[in-house]
């Protein structure tokens, strides 16, 4: 079967990077979650991944901490996990370019669009670091933002310990029902967390679609690039 898509975004969190440790880089996980992008990338997809940091630092759970000084440091995690993430593609014989959106001329290229775009038409595996490079923005914001300026066909956003959106959070409660299909508008309306408004109102905006779905199971993200109904479909 082939893919659905022909350029995607995958949005991979910060925990998915640091597997049941919780914190840092498990570099089993990663092998794994590399081989699968290696998978959907050797199926023809142009494929860009933007990794979040939450496994190192979480901007907004700083507490006393100046809000923009912590924003900066996760997008410093946001690096290590785009070098980690890097080091196993090319492990696998896949070329590979890291752009950070904040410059670190000597481990990554700087962000810029017109090569990003060109990198992928090259058939090379895109990774976004440094979030958007502004504080107060999260990755999920970055994902969009990459998606609509690259003109991707979707964003894949892979979840650490939940399959889709449900209507409440299901680690709370059991009854919590989840949702095959969704608007963005219901997203805002529910005020469902799955990810941050500002992120979802730029997908609203650009008209791009969106699949949510879990990493436990890190096949899905082969499987939802093929077209598998999993997780939950936000158009």
């Amino acid at each position: 079967m082939g893919p659905k898509y022909s350029r995607v975004v995958l949005k991979l969190s910060g925990e998915a990077m640091a597997g049941n440790a919780g914190v840092g880089i498990d570099t089993d996980i990663v092998q794994v979650i590399a081989e699968k992008v290696k998978e959907v990338h050797d199926l023809g997809v142009e494929t860009s991944i933007v990794v979040g940091g939450g496994n190192f630092w979480r901007g907004r759970d700083s507490g006393n901490m100046d809000r923009a000084t912590s924003d900066y440091m996760g997008m410093l995690g946001t690096v290590m996990n785009a070098l980690a993430l890097q080091d196993a593609l090319e492990g696998l014989n896949a070329v590979t370019r890291v752009q950070t959106a904040i410059e670190m001329k000597q481990v990554a290229e700087p962000y810029i669009r017109r090569r990003a775009i060109r990198h992928l038409e090259k058939g090379r595996i895109v990774i976004f670091a440094g979030g958007t490079g502004n504080p107060y923005f999260s990755t999920d914001t970055t994902a969009a933002l990459r998606a609509a300026e690259i003109d991707a066909d979707v964003i894949l956003l892979a979840k650490k310990g939940v399959d889709g959106i449900y209507d409440s959070d299901p680690k709370v409660n059991k009854n919590a029902r989840k949702f095959d299909e969704l608007t963005y508008f219901e997203i805002l309306k529910r005020e469902l967390k799955i990810m941050d408004s500002t992120a979802t109102s730029l997908c609203m905006d650009n008209k791009i679609p969106l699949i949510v779905f879990g990493i436990d199971e890190p096949s899905n993200i082969v499987d939802v690039v093929k077209g598998s109904t999993i997780g939950t479909n936000v158009k």
